[in-house]
């Protein structure tokens, strides 16, 4: 992976950008990009083919867009793409998915596998829950059958599929009419079991009178007789030759025969005065409790379902062996799915195991590196299909006091947390990737998308060390896009990128061209070496002057000096830029022998001069810092001539620690129209902190287009005109 190149056209906002990248010389390269050139267009476009998407432009939809990425001359395997964003936490695709943390790749296996087993299971419970009429078929089938907390459903399902028949018992009532949720049939019929006891007493004693019926060791009853009814039911017994011999000598030569004597003899047991009297009680009881009105219902339509119900537990049992047996089919091909699923996900899952030494590294990177208040570590926690030990994490938070709170919950610990802090949290998702990469020899090209940006200075030298050791390593080719200077400047100097750092820019077509990179180190020592040079003459103005300010105070003369080369003050008409450069003397060392060809120029005439001569330039430089710090201080200096001419009455020598936006203050309240306003408005908010600058501060001007300044200068020149 030596050469990587890129040809994008109409990919979000980059119009078009060509650019082969040489990673023989670096693993790494670093790209500076002001805001609204290409950093997330960049970022969102490898993002794209990853997930094997085409980019488009999201405001000209209608251009036709390339999108293209080559190493060494072959297209590039989508596969060895990683976009890294700290704004992006991918851990949980869904709460209701896989809990465990492997690689990336072992995880979006086990994901799809269960959410097909799933999605065949839900099909399964819709159709249990038609049958059943139960308001939650799932959790009522496992409560039933489970006898430990490694039973699911499928594992119970496998439990009592030999139970089940051909010919099953098919349940007029509703499910949650005897078996509600709340319990009350079960207390009913625990508060009231002599009532019960009486009703199947007398119920056992007409069977046992009964010519039809028996009570023996082994007792016929109206259950058994219901069974022999449905199993003759298609004739077919009885078409073969067959008869049946009753007790009594009575012959039964067909189903209907059958079924009416039943039916008879039924009759005449529920018609029994002293069983009617005993139900009557029953119902009663039943009828005293208003929250068993669905129950006393199901009850008076089969008044013999009250001999099942003192063994509710085993006839809440019998009741789901004959709802699935009505499912037969659909529970062998749900078994059938899931032996197989279940094999894929247990190899998945013991390759997972696997990098338990991985997870444990990664995490004690994470802890040492990274300044959080929580600590991360690893635990163990049952996956919730097979009931196997898969890896999680648990965070320990603690407070100023110290005083520990720990957590699986991510999305309570993200609450608790700063932008900062949740960016470092998910900081763990990359370092859980890459981890995994490494461990799997995947050679990928990493594109980090503004890693570090909220951290703040502890971990953004974490997250640069880590990046360090990334570069190091022979398996990833990084390219890194930030629009944070101080980031730039920092990783460039501590992995010593070279000539593998780049300023991108863009043009009116959006077309974006990678230059290299400048400014990685002091730009003021750039300055002091090129002082002849009027425009670098001129940006050591507003430097300088910091330096007297530190040293000889405001007061001095040199300050106050250099102060009315940056504002329109009664003494600027009497600078030259002869007597700048004696101040720079006294101040800069190696200034000592400097001389300059524009000497005898009012230092005012000379950065207007200048300022006119970058609007001129072909081609200009959108890059140097120079061109932007003299458009900045031209740009105030012809806001202020201006707002004077406005206010006569100040005088020349208006005096205040922030002149500008002093003289702006009063001139908003004269009427010079909106459009003057609107202008003069920009110029505070575009140049103040740009030309008081110091080493922290010139990172505005390097983000601002050059473009910008030049539109603004030429506004504010047509104030005066």
């Amino acid at each position: 992976m030596d050469k990587i190149s890129i040809k994008f056209e109409n990919c979000f906002g980059i119009g078009k950008l060509e650019k082969e990248f040489n990673f023989s010389r670096s693993n790494t390269v670093l790209i500076y990009a002001p805001n609204g050139t290409m950093k997330t267009s960049f970022a969102n476009s490898f993002d794209c083919i990853a997930k094997g998407e085409t980019p488009k432009d999201r405001l000209y939809q209608n251009r036709g867009t390339i999108c293209e990425v080559k190493i060494d001359g072959a297209e590039i395997d989508k596969n060895a793409i990683l976009v890294v964003n700290a704004e992006s936490n991918s851990f949980d695709k869904s709460d209701r998915i896989s809990s465990f943390l492997a690689s990336k790749e072992l995880k979006e296996k086990y994901d799809t596998i269960y959410t097909d087993l799933n999605t065949s299971k839900d099909e399964f419970i819709k159709k249990m829950k038609t049958i059943s009429q139960s308001t939650d078929c799932e959790s009522e089938f496992v409560s039933t059958f489970s006898k430990t907390s490694k039973d699911t459903f499928f594992t119970l399902l496998l439990f009592i599929r030999d139970q089940l028949k051909e010919k099953f018992e098919k349940y007029e009532f509703r499910y949650n009419d005897i078996f509600d949720k709340k319990g009350n049939v079960e207390k009913f019929l625990e508060k009231n079991k002599g009532l019960l006891t009486q009703y199947i007493e007398k119920y056992q004693e007409l069977i046992s009178n009964s010519t039809f019926f028996k009570k023996s060791e082994n007792t016929f009853g109206t259950l058994q007789a219901n069974e022999i009814v449905k199993s003759t039911s298609d004739n077919a017994f009885f078409e073969a030759g067959h008869k049946l011999i009753l007790d009594g000598g009575i012959e039964v030569d067909s189903a209907d025969k059958l079924k009416s004597l039943v039916e008879e003899e039924i009759k005449k047991i529920i018609a029994d005065e002293a069983l009617k009297k005993t139900f009557d009680k029953v119902d009663k009881a039943i009828g005293a409790n208003i929250e068993l009105r669905s129950f006393k219902s199901v009850i008076e339509k089969n008044n013999l379902l009250l001999v099942e119900l003192p063994d509710y537990e085993a006839f809440k049992k019998k009741v789901w062996v004959n709802y699935l047996s009505e499912l037969l089919t659909d529970v062998d091909e749900l078994i059938t799915l899931y032996n197989v699923k279940k094999g894929e996900l247990e190899a998945i899952l013991e390759e997972a195991k696997k990098e338990q030494d991985i997870w444990t590294g990664i995490i004690n990177i994470f802890n040492s590196r990274f300044y959080v208040p929580f600590k991360v570590t690893l635990t163990n926690q049952e996956d919730i299909i097979l009931k196997q030990e898969t890896a999680n994490l648990v965070f320990e938070y603690k407070d100023k006091n110290n005083e520990p709170s720990i957590t699986k919950d991510k999305n309570s610990l993200l609450h608790v947390l700063s932008k900062g802090e949740q960016r470092a949290y998910y900081i763990l998702q990359l370092l859980f990737d890459i981890e995994a990469r490494k461990a799997l020899e995947v050679e990928s090209l990493l594109i980090f998308d503004d890693i570090a940006d909220s951290f703040d200075y502890k971990n953004k030298y974490a997250i640069i060390e880590y990046i360090k050791d990334i570069h190091e390593s022979t398996l990833f080719k990084s390219i890194i896009l930030t629009h944070n200077f101080d980031f730039y400047r920092t990783v460039s100097s501590r992995i010593g990128l070279g000539s593998s750092v780049l300023m991108s820019i863009r043009d009116e077509n959006r077309e974006i061209k990678l230059v290299p990179g400048q400014y990685r180190k002091d730009v003021f020592k750039y300055f002091t070496k090129n002082s002849t040079n009027s425009k670098v003459f001129i940006s050591l103005i507003s430097f300088v002057r910091n330096i007297v300010e530190y040293v000889d105070g405001e007061d001095s003369d040199a300050y106050k000096k250099l102060t009315c080369c940056l504002h329109i003050k009664k003494e600027s008409t009497g600078i030259s830029a002869e007597n700048v450069l004696d101040i720079y003397k006294s101040i800069l060392s190696n200034y000592t022998n400097v001389s300059i060809d524009f000497g005898e120029k009012n230092i005012i005439d000379l950065i207007v001069e200048v300022a006119d001569g970058i609007l001129l330039e072909e081609n200009i430089n959108e890059i140097l810092l120079e061109n932007k710090i003299v458009l900045s201080i031209a740009i105030r200096l012809n806001a202020e001539t201006y707002m004077k001419s406005c206010m006569p009455e100040f005088g020349s020598n208006l005096v205040t620690s922030n002149q500008t936006r002093a003289l702006f203050n009063e001139v908003k309240t004269k009427d010079i129209g909106a459009e003057k306003i609107l202008v003069l408005d920009k110029v505070n908010l575009m140049t103040p902190e740009n030309i008081h600058m110091n080493a922290f501060m010139y990172e505005p001007l390097i983000d601002m287009s050059v473009n910008h300044l030049i539109n603004l200068y030429r506004e504010v020149k047509k104030l005066s005109e």
